[in-house]
């Protein structure tokens, strides 16, 4: 982790239909556009709003997406880096499921 982004760690997050914001407790707010994460976006306001923070409230998982989202790679600007084959591979468990 970069010493731009050791200190920063999340305490809490805001998800809308188009968007992930995130508190820190650095007093910093990152917002980012929910279409950089195609789990979150195909995923139901249900399955958004059940997230945990992970490692020291560096990350959020969200295991009804199988979703891991770390607070560095916001910062960084950074969106999902899954390939669309695993991508498609996951929608199209969905849909079986």
């Amino acid at each position: 982790m970069s010493t731009l982004t050791a200190e920063a760690k999340a305490q809490d997050i805001t998800i809308t239909e188009d968007t992930l914001a995130v508190d820190l407790t650095d007093g910093r707010t990152i917002s980012v556009p929910l279409v950089w994460y195609p789990r979150l976006m195909h995923g139901t306001e249900k399955e958004r709003n059940n997230w945990r923070f992970i490692g020291d409230n560096e990350g959020i998982h969200w295991p009804d997406l199988d979703e891991d989202i770390s607070i560095e790679n916001l910062l960084m600007g950074k969106p999902s880096g899954e390939s669309q084959s695993s991508f498609k591979r996951w929608l199209e468990g969905r849909a079986t499921a």
